[in-house]
Formats: structure tokens, sequence, C-alpha cells
């Protein structure tokens, strides 16, 4: 049992991500038709747009909300080669009693010579800093070191992957014993090539990402990538969105003490699924890494549980239309009421990107590739 409800989205083009912001009460989306639109929920569940603006001179691939201790800060990433930071102006009287918010370009990032592909804000503890990756196969962190000042942002690091990167997730524990550590998908489509995901790992000696480990059994093109919360477990679980969903467990091996290299990792692969029967485009987890969802070329969401001894299995299924489908028992899957506030706080792990993607390649919505609407689904009230 769970309520789907459609927005009149108004974009004249596909919508290709949608991000919910810390708090789940404000959404971004963003379209081929080179917009960016801003919604805010109304005490009563509805969804008003409150700002819409032309943000890039290609189409528009990924948003996403930086913390909320940094203000209310936008990133967004197009096809015409660039990465813009938007912020939103309060005390616009005249725009206020219209309902309407104002948020102005603060900066653009112009080092990538390809389409800018992703952009997420590092995990909070890291500081103001934003990651962008292009199809050069170049991946790029920048760092706000005013955060009063968002004009201002310095290249830090430049880490070329060698492959055509498509999606990047930061690892969001704060944990001292995890260095900053991201990965990076490819969406390469020359299987001859494993290692289509790679992990780096920030060096506190050279000062630089190293290439820590490199997934060689992914040798399909990659659509999404996405670290699960950690949550104080001493390993890392990975999901990845390619033809089909695959989770892994990073688990590091003990460090010699004299060793200044990047920490090495046991890769073990604990599921794989290729229930979507088709390209898996979106993966997310929810805030207590207890629950994933994926989306694929078969119009529907899949929901995937872990039960006490680690096995994984699907525990519900959303359509696209909003319908849920009949589990493999043939019961209706009690699961699909999951999306709603449990996983719109999850963007707290995933840097206010990843839960709720509806559009042409979005979790916990289907791969909308004709839709410009998107679709929110809710939970009861006493989920």
């Amino acid at each position: 049992m769970f309520v789907a409800r459609s927005i009149a989205a108004d974009h004249k083009d596909l919508i290709h991500d949608v991000s919910y912001d810390f708090h789940g009460r404000r959404m971004a989306t963003c379209s081929s038709d080179q917009s960016v639109k801003v919604w805010d929920k109304s005490e009563n569940g509805e969804w008003h747009c409150t700002a819409s603006w032309k943000t890039h001179s290609g189409s528009v691939w990924r948003v996403t909300w930086a913390h909320p201790e940094f203000g209310q800060v936008l990133a967004s990433c197009s096809f015409d080669r660039t990465a813009a930071v938007w912020e939103e102006i309060v005390g616009e009287s005249n725009d206020k009693q219209r309902g309407l918010s104002h948020w102005i370009k603060r900066t653009t990032l112009v080092d990538s010579r390809t389409s800018v592909t992703d952009v997420k804000f590092a995990p909070k503890h890291m500081g103001l800093m934003l990651t962008t990756c292009s199809a050069d196969g170049v991946v790029r962190i920048y760092e706000a070191p005013d955060v009063m000042n968002l004009s201002q942002w310095s290249l830090q690091h430049e880490i070329s992957c060698k492959l055509s990167c498509s999606c990047i997730s930061w690892n969001p524990s704060s944990s001292r014993a995890h260095p900053p550590m991201f990965a990076v998908g490819s969406d390469d489509s020359n299987v001859t090539y494993g290692g289509k995901v790679q992990i780096y790992e920030y060096n506190e000696n050279t000062r630089k990402y190293g290439k820590a480990e490199t997934l060689m059994t992914v040798t399909d093109a990659v659509h999404d990538i996405a670290f699960a919360p950690n949550l104080g477990r001493s390993f890392h679980v990975l999901a990845i969105a390619t033809k089909d969903v695959r989770i892994f467990k990073l688990v590091p091996m003990r460090k010699e003490s004299t060793s200044t290299g990047p920490t090495k990792f046991e890769v073990q692969i604990v599921a794989q699924f290729d229930n979507h029967n088709s390209q898996v485009w979106r993966v997310s987890w929810n805030i207590t890494s207890t629950l994933l969802a994926s989306s694929g070329d078969d119009g529907c969401v899949r929901l995937w549980k872990a039960n006490y001894m680690d096995n994984w299995k699907c525990t519900g299924i959303l359509k696209g239309d909003g319908s849920p489908l009949t589990g493999s028992s043939g019961q209706p899957s009690a699961m699909s009421t999951v999306l709603g506030s449990s996983v719109q706080s999850s963007q707290n792990a995933l840097n206010g990107m990843s839960a709720g993607r509806i559009g042409k390649r979005a979790p916990f919505a289907p791969p909308l590739r004709q839709l410009t609407s998107p679709k929110i689904y809710q939970p009861p009230a006493y989920y």
C-alpha cells in the first residue's frame, strides 16, 4: 500500500535528475530543456514550483544540493562542458509575495573539455567541496575556501581515470579510520576492458588521491553508483547500476605501519540481480543502508533488502504509473511503502542527490524516457 502522486513539472524535454535536499522538503529537477526547477513541499503535502530558470546552454544531466549548513546551494552539470553553483537569495519581497524564490549563479566551472556527466558535493565534514566527472575521463575536486563567498572555488585535485566517466559517489563515512574516498563509474561501451568502477582514496602523506581498487568484474557500462551510509561499519558497501544491480562489499585489509600507499581491499560481491531484464539507470540507499532502490528500462523501481544472513532479495516493485506489482509469491509487495520520509532523508548520506530520483534515469522512480512530469511515492502516515 502506497500513494503515488504525479507532478505537472512543465519541463519542455526529458527530466534527467531529481534531487531532494537534506530535509526532504525541497527538491530540484533538471532537464534537456536546459532549465532547473526548485520545488517546495507545502504543509498539505503538495509540491509547488518556487523557481525555474535556464541554467546551461545544453542538456542538464544532474543537479544536487549542498548540506544546509552551507546555505541553500545547488550545483548542476551539463552537456555544455560546465558545472555551475547556484545560491538562493532571501529577502526579495516581490518574488516572495508571489511564492517564488530567487537563485543566482555564484560560479561556473569551465575546466572540462567535454560533457560534465555528474556533480556531487563531498560529505559535509570535509568542508564545502564539489566533485565533477566528465566524459574526458577526468574527476575534478573543487573547494570553496570561504563558505561565505561561493564565487571563489579552487581546483584542488585533477584525477585522470583513463575511461569516460559517467557517475561518482563519495563514501559518506566520517570515521577517522576511513580516509576520504570516492568511487567513479564509466559508461565506456567496450566490454573488453574490465574495471568500469574505480575506487580512489586520499593519502595524507602525498596529499593526493590515489587509486585504491579497480572492480575488474564490472565490464559493462556503469550508469550509476552509490556508497551505502556507513553507520559505524568497518567495511564499505557499494551499489552499482549496470546491465544489472550489483552490491559489493569492500573490506579494508590490515595495513602495515610502514605502508604509505592506498588501502587495499578485499572485494566481495554480495548480491547480483538481473530482475530488471534491462539496463539499470539508478541505485539509491535509504539512510540506514538497509534498503536499496533501483530503476531500469523495464519501467519499474525495485526495492532490495537483506535478511539477518545478509541474503538480499526483492521486497517490492513499483510501476511507472504508480501501481504496485505482485511479487514472486503472488502477494502485493508490502515493502512498496518505503519511499517517503525515511527515503527522503537518505540524502543525508548521499549528499542530497540520490534519494527520490525521478526522470529519465532515476531510482525511486522509473526511467521515464518520454515523460516530463515526475512522480512522488509517499508511504502511509503510520509507516
